[in-house]
């Protein structure tokens, strides 16, 4: 069964890994973004060996997002992110091909793990069945 995990995040997570604290998240050192891209480094290279991985990758920061609506009047209404309203974002995410619900579950435990520095928010790892029109979901 194909899956996708998702990590959420938000605009003032990335000003952070930056270096920029904010009320919201704790100012990121340089190692503290280190250790973070060499975890996410291994995991990803321990799903391509066991053959979960389909796909993953990090998403820009919210601020570089387009969003595209349609308008009243039928048109497409098109703005430049980052969105005041939206708290949390994807930030990023992997299509995984695993046995069970159990397995993808482990696989999000271990995400969970990824290191971050004392005081920076804590977001759930979402998982999603991809529905394959088989009606198996």
């Amino acid at each position: 069964m194909k899956y996708l995990v998702m990590v959420q995040g938000a605009q003032v997570d990335y000003e952070a890994m930056q270096g920029k604290g904010s009320a919201n998240s704790v100012a990121w050192s340089q190692e503290d973004v280190q250790a973070m891209y060499a975890f996410m480094s291994d995991l990803n290279n321990d799903l391509a060996e066991s053959g979960e991985m389909i796909d993953g990758h990090g998403l820009a920061e919210p601020a570089k997002t387009r969003h595209v609506a349609l308008g009243d009047d039928g048109k497409a209404v098109i703005t430049d992110g980052p969105y005041s309203e939206t708290k949390e974002l994807l930030a990023g995410y992997w299509v995984l091909d695993c046995a069970s619900l159990e397995r993808v579950t482990e696989i999000a435990e271990r995400v969970l793990q990824c290191p971050q520095p004392a005081g920076a928010p804590e977001y759930p790892v979402v998982i999603r069945p991809i529905d394959d029109g088989s009606g198996d979901v």
